[in-house]
């Protein structure tokens, strides 16, 4: 989402590089820059111009430091102060009940993904905070609603209080709160209908299930395709219900990423959550000074960690290393580790998360079906050939070839690589340093590009973006538009 918002700050980077100190004349170019950036990616007009006096501000009372260059100095500035704008100027987290249920009120506009929202954070308070929810179909209006909480409920297995449709949505969701009583459940989540903030009758309503509820937070529910129309109905909610934070929506979609700035500065509320995807795990804690360095190109090495711990197996890892070392390592060792790597997500979003990267990687495009394609030619084999690699002889891998759709040179490519990836880990675990370790990083060495999710890192095709590793024949790797 905010791609374009950091593509645009390079701009203001640039602008400082070269320069020898930190003068008011090229802040000013650089703060010139940084406010273009912010208005094409539809930041507030007002709320632009107030961030953009607190970066100058910040820079011109920075005091030189002659080991730092003044360009590094300015991002610096820039990073606190946009960190200081995410965070609203409120403690991050959920709010804390002083005794059980903790209970949550979801609002938001129609079509912002309310429903849908309310699943993926009881399946995180679950999974995160190992806590019970309980889901409160309190949205009357919409039709088909209560049946899209109740099939989310009986998918994640999480418990959902529905009424008829012809129920009021106050007494619904003060029902629901005595069944989470009475179940013992220490969390809910009350969903209630999407309105515009211009109907005062379901503005009331609103109001009217927030005093009989009490709930302990009110979150916003934004959908971050809307622009600044997201803003003016953000203000008008704020203004009716105290709002404790903000979650965004289509984080992963292509909108220019300045309402959700605005959105922040307008309400002074922090972004809790980020949905990331349409998956019911793609729900993200929302962590300010992390966002910061994405969108100033420095990546996000702790997400990126944290991501591969929560769907890579440490034993199987390591069992596959040992593996390695001693040139046991099979395709079906492989194709196991090529589907933990999957799991991370399209490969485009993970490596945007290694610092410098993701500037690199803009013009690049990656088409994600290699490893669909790798794991045909693999699923192809036989259970024999797979652990007994040395046995697909000419015969063999034209019948593989024809059984995963691809050309024999396909095959052979993929064959060759691997056992020179063996050969390697071999001299490697013997305390050898070969010289085709370059090609298999994706450095452009003869040995060619290297095999994701395997050591070395490289891309088929290609190996690393850039690197200009031959790779084997129909697995591109990064190609430019």
């Amino acid at each position: 989402m905010f791609d374009s918002l950091a593509g645009a700050l390079g701009k203001a980077y640039r602008a400082i590089v070269g320069q020898k100190v930190l003068t008011e004349s090229n802040i000013e170019d650089g703060i010139r820059a940084v406010r273009q950036a912010l208005l094409e990616a539809d930041v507030n007009f007002q709320v632009a111009k107030e961030f953009v006096a607190d970066v100058k501000r910040r820079a011109l009372g920075l005091d030189v430091i002659k080991a730092v260059e003044p360009g590094q100095q300015f991002i610096k500035c820039f990073h606190d102060a946009l960190t200081d704008l995410l965070l609203g100027g409120q403690a991050q987290g959920l709010p804390v009940a002083p005794q059980a249920p903790l209970v949550l009120m979801m609002c938001g506009l129609q079509g912002s993904g309310k429903t849908t929202t309310c699943a993926k954070l009881a399946l995180w308070l679950r999974k995160n905070k190992k806590k019970n929810p309980l889901l409160v179909a309190a949205d009357l209006q919409r039709p088909a609603a209560v049946d899209q909480l109740q099939a989310l409920g009986k998918q994640l297995n999480i418990a959902v209080y529905a009424e008829p449709t012809t129920a009021r949505p106050p007494e619904v969701c003060r029902r629901g709160l005595e069944h989470a009583r009475t179940r013992q459940h220490d969390v809910v989540i009350l969903d209630t209908a999407g309105r515009l903030h211009i109907d005062e009758p379901l503005m009331k309503e609103l109001q009217q299930i927030h005093d009989l509820c009490k709930p302990h937070g009110v979150l916003l529910v934004c959908d971050s395709m809307l622009g600044q129309d997201a803003v003016n109905s953000a203000k008008e909610f704020h203004a009716r219900l105290p709002l404790h934070g903000l979650v965004l929506t289509k984080v992963d979609g292509d909108a220019r990423g300045g309402a959700a700035l605005s959105i922040v500065k307008v309400t002074g509320r922090p972004i809790l959550f980020a949905g990331v995807g349409e998956k019911p795990d793609d729900l993200e804690e929302f962590d300010p000074p992390r966002m910061a360095g994405r969108i100033l190109g420095m990546g996000d090495v702790v997400g990126l960690v944290e991501k591969a711990q929560s769907v890579i197996d440490e034993k199987e890892a390591e069992a596959a290393a040992r593996k390695l070392q001693k040139g046991q390592f099979n395709f079906e060792d492989f194709l196991g580790q090529l589907n933990m790597i999957r799991k991370l997500g399209p490969l485009k979003k993970v490596l945007g998360m290694i610092p410098g990267i993701g500037s690199a990687m803009k013009d690049i495009d990656f088409d994600d079906q290699h490893f669909q394609r790798i794991e045909a030619v693999i699923l192809s084999m036989t259970p024999h050939e797979r652990q007994k690699p040395d046995l697909i002889d000419l015969p063999r891998r034209r019948r593989i070839a024809a059984g995963s759709g691809n050309p024999l040179d396909v095959v052979n490519g993929l064959i060759k690589q691997f056992k020179m990836m063996q050969d390697l880990m071999k001299k490697m675990g013997r305390g050898g340093m070969p010289g085709g370790l370059g090609g298999l990083m994706g450095g452009g060495g003869k040995s060619g590009g290297g095999f994701p999710g395997m050591p070395g890192g490289g891309f088929p095709g290609g190996g690393f973006p850039g690197g200009g590793g031959r790779g084997f024949p129909g697995f591109p790797g990064g190609r430019r538009r």
